[in-house]
């Protein structure tokens, strides 16, 4: 086995044990709906549509699924029963938005524009400064020259703990320490990386929603200053959020999302949690892709987001 099948087969394993949960939950219940049945009829869709929103779809999505495995049963007629898991996987899969070209995921492709200037938003706790730590490690293993900075100035430990990131990588970062200017950090860190011909900047920007009003200000004006040092910065806009939160998580993105253009997605703590299916849900109620998933402790635990991987690993029999 060469050095690349090797390291798929390491991925796939990791997304597998990390949603072991939430597989073994949906296929017990799963199993129950069409056992003894022959084909797929409305009870058994009826049993499928509870299973999903149970398992943190969320409503609105579990209803697209249904509708489009309404409309395969339709087409296919005699649909047997244990087709609906292979089904199921296929509708899904198509239902989950792929990565852009000009939003590469890969930690090795080639940007379209240097430095590609990352902002990163979510609520305290959900395991934003270290997956912008992980990041950092992760495209600098590539071969990228990365900088980091340390906008989300409200919170001490924030800056202490992207410092250490940056320690731990082997990057340079951007700071002015607690209380200082986010707006000011987030310009001096894109001024940085456009004059030492950065690759890439990822900025972390703070996450207390319970101010809304001040929050989206100052996000706004973060955003606002990046595009005077870079055109088009930021280029992306992650936002993180904690899978293990479930359908609170879908909250927060919401929230988000009233005031900043989310253009991907990152979950994290995707090991442990049978809440799983918040992967799909969150992706297609909010219409943007989801780029990383975090499945455990390690640096190598942030991956790329395969949708098939995922899936298939989520329905597997």
């Amino acid at each position: 086995m060469g050095f690349l099948e090797k390291i798929g087969l390491k991925k796939k394993e990791k997304v597998e044990k990390g949603v072991e949960k939430s597989r073994s939950g949906i296929m017990k219940k799963l199993g129950k709906a069409i056992a003894g049945k022959k084909t797929v009829d409305a009870a058994v869709l009826d049993d499928l549509e509870e299973i999903l929103i149970t398992s943190d779809v969320g409503v609105k999505t579990t209803l697209e699924i249904i509708d489009r495995i309404e409309a395969r049963v339709a087409r296919d007629k005699y649909l047997n029963s244990s087709e609906l898991q292979k089904i199921l996987r296929e509708e899904i899969i198509a239902l989950l938005k792929d990565h852009t070209p000009d939003k590469p995921a890969e930690f090795d492709a080639e940007f379209p524009q240097k430095p590609h200037i990352v902002m990163i938003v979510g609520v305290n706790g959900v395991g934003k400064t270290t997956t912008i730590g992980k990041l950092a490690h992760l495209y600098k293993k590539a071969g990228k020259n990365v900088m980091l900075g340390a906008a989300d100035t409200f919170r001490a430990a924030a800056v202490d703990q992207l410092q250490i990131w940056s320690e731990r990588a082997d990057v340079p970062i951007i700071q002015q320490g607690q209380n200082a200017d986010p707006a000011a950090v987030a310009y001096d860190t894109v001024a940085a990386a456009k004059a030492r011909s950065a690759d890439i900047a990822l900025i972390d920007t703070a996450g207390r929603l319970h101010n809304k009003k001040s929050l989206m200000q100052e996000l706004a004006k973060i955003k606002r200053v990046m595009g005077k040092v870079v055109d088009h910065a930021p280029h992306e806009v992650l936002l993180v959020l904690d899978a293990s939160t479930g359908q609170n998580a879908m909250q927060q993105a919401k929230a988000f999302t009233e005031f900043v253009d989310i253009t991907g997605l990152v979950l994290t703590k995707l090991d442990g949690t049978a809440k799983g299916g918040i992967v799909i849900g969150v992706s297609n109620e909010l219409d943007v892709p989801v780029k990383y998933i975090g499945v455990g402790e390690d640096i190598e635990d942030l991956q790329v987001f395969d949708r098939e991987l995922f899936v298939n690993a989520m329905f597997k029999e």
